[in-house]
């Protein structure tokens, strides 16, 4: 098999579309993420990558909390608004008719449309060149009832997107290919 190099680059698959949110100034704002992922087990904890410019990334120095929050795929267009406009500039929970409501972690704003809301602390900001990495410590995680089966979250009712870079779009996740922890173990017959 042949390859090509294509040089360092961030491509890495998949990239979840995220909205973080954070008070800035004492009002609420959500940013679009991509490069985002689990950062630990116990404590469970998240990482977010932010360019030092971001509004959103201001809010999360004041206070040391934010929110992550998934969106489903009727969500694309505001996830894509908050993304491509600064909270600097434009009211994002206007423009989006975005929900907000707090849980337990105050100064963490939450979006009632998102399927998926982590509450988050600061645990670390790691300065490492373009982005600061925040890794916040999930302290509650809220899932819409609608999107419960057995009383657990339910992958196919959440409806995330993912990111896609290159081309540059939105893409809904496919189907089930296999089972996990089991499938792997086929190689040993």
């Amino acid at each position: 098999m042949s390859k090509t190099k294509i040089g360092p680059s961030t491509l890495i698959y998949p990239m979840p579309t995220l909205l973080v949110g954070a008070e800035v100034d004492g009002k609420p704002n959500f940013m679009a993420v991509a490069w985002a992922g689990i950062a630990n087990g116990a404590p469970p904890m998240i990482s977010v990558a932010l360019r030092y410019e971001r509004y959103t990334l201001k809010g999360i120095k004041q206070n040391e909390t934010f929110s992550v929050n998934v969106p489903s795929i009727e969500l694309v267009k505001e996830a894509d608004y908050c993304g491509v406009r600064s909270g600097a500039n434009v009211n994002k929970v206007t423009a989006c008719k975005f929900k907000v409501f707090y849980g337990e972690v105050e100064k963490a704003p939450l979006i009632e449309q998102c399927p998926v809301n982590l509450e988050c602390r600061v645990a670390h900001m790691l300065e490492l060149g373009s982005h600061c990495l925040v890794v916040g410590q999930i302290e509650e995680t809220h899932v819409s009832d609608d999107c419960l089966t057995d009383d657990r979250p339910d992958v196919d009712k959440i409806r995330p997107f993912i990111f896609v870079s290159p081309p540059r779009h939105y893409q809904g996740f496919g189907e089930v290919i296999a089972k996990a922890f089991s499938v792997g173990l086929e190689l040993e017959k």
